[in-house]
């Protein structure tokens, strides 16, 4: 059996609770897939960390946001390869409700531009991170 690595992660996918997502374009200094949109916040989990508590560390670095409303809508198993190394990512998926007043882009060495969109344009969207239209497809229900 050949050997990769195994992470965990969190994914939240924020709105504005009018039916508006967060969006965030990577910049050119991310490790991969740069210019492309995907949810604001997402990364690693902790050491010692809940991954409730990993959402929302990640909204607030990544969106500036404090969250209102969390919500749990799964897991995805994610295989990709990073730097010649195979990966397996667990990622734990979150649906949050935050305040548009509230968000800016806490990371800019990551984060180009920050948009709200409905599902409708993000579907039409075709710049979206690899791993992004199985996130929409797996949650349309949770995200209409």
């Amino acid at each position: 059996m050949e050997k990769g690595l195994i992470r965990i992660s969190v994914i939240a996918i924020c709105h504005d609770g009018k039916g508006k997502y967060l969006l965030g374009r990577r910049s050119m200094s991310c490790r991969d897939e740069q210019g492309k949109w995907d949810p604001v916040a997402g990364g690693g989990l902790k050491f010692g960390e809940s991954i409730e508590d990993a959402a929302r560390r990640e909204i607030k670095e990544e969106g500036c946001a404090d969250v209102e409303e969390l919500e749990f809508m799964g897991y995805r198993d994610v295989f990709r390869e990073q730097d010649g190394q195979q990966t397996h990512w667990v990622a734990f998926d979150f649906r949050a409700k935050i305040d548009p007043a509230q968000a800016k882009i806490g990371e800019p060495h990551k984060c180009d531009e920050q948009r709200w969109v409905s599902i409708a344009e993000l579907e039409v969207m075709d710049n979206l991170h690899s791993q992004f239209p199985a996130f929409i497809e797996k949650y349309r229900e949770k995200l209409i």
